[in-house]
C-alpha cells in the first residue's frame, strides 16, 4: 500500500536522520494511511478509500458524498 491519501493527496516527507554524533542518514516521514470502507448512498454501493486520519476527520465534518466529488475533482478514480 503506497503512503499516499486520495482525498488530501499527503505523500511521504523525506529528511534526514541525525545521529548523536551527528551523522545524517535518510529518512521518510510517512503520514498515517488507513484504508477505510464507506457505504456511498448515490450509487448504492461500498467504496473502500485510502486516507489519511486527518482525512477521515474531513470525511466526518463534509460527508462521503462531498468527499467523493473533491477525488473524483482531483482526477482520483474511486
Amino acid at each position: 500500500m503506497s503512503a499516499h491519501c486520495q482525498l488530501t493527496g499527503a505523500k511521504p516527507g523525506f529528511g534526514n536522520r541525525i545521529s548523536h554524533s551527528h551523522r545524517r542518514t535518510s529518512r521518510r516521514f510517512d503520514p498515517n494511511i488507513q484504508r477505510k470502507r464507506y457505504w456511498l448512498p448515490s450509487e448504492g454501493r461500498h467504496v473502500r478509500l485510502t486516507l489519511s486520519a486527518k482525512a477521515i476527520k474531513t470525511v466526518d465534518a463534509i460527508g462521503i458524498e462531498a468527499a467523493v466529488a473533491r477525488i473524483r475533482a482531483r482526477g482520483g478514480k474511486v
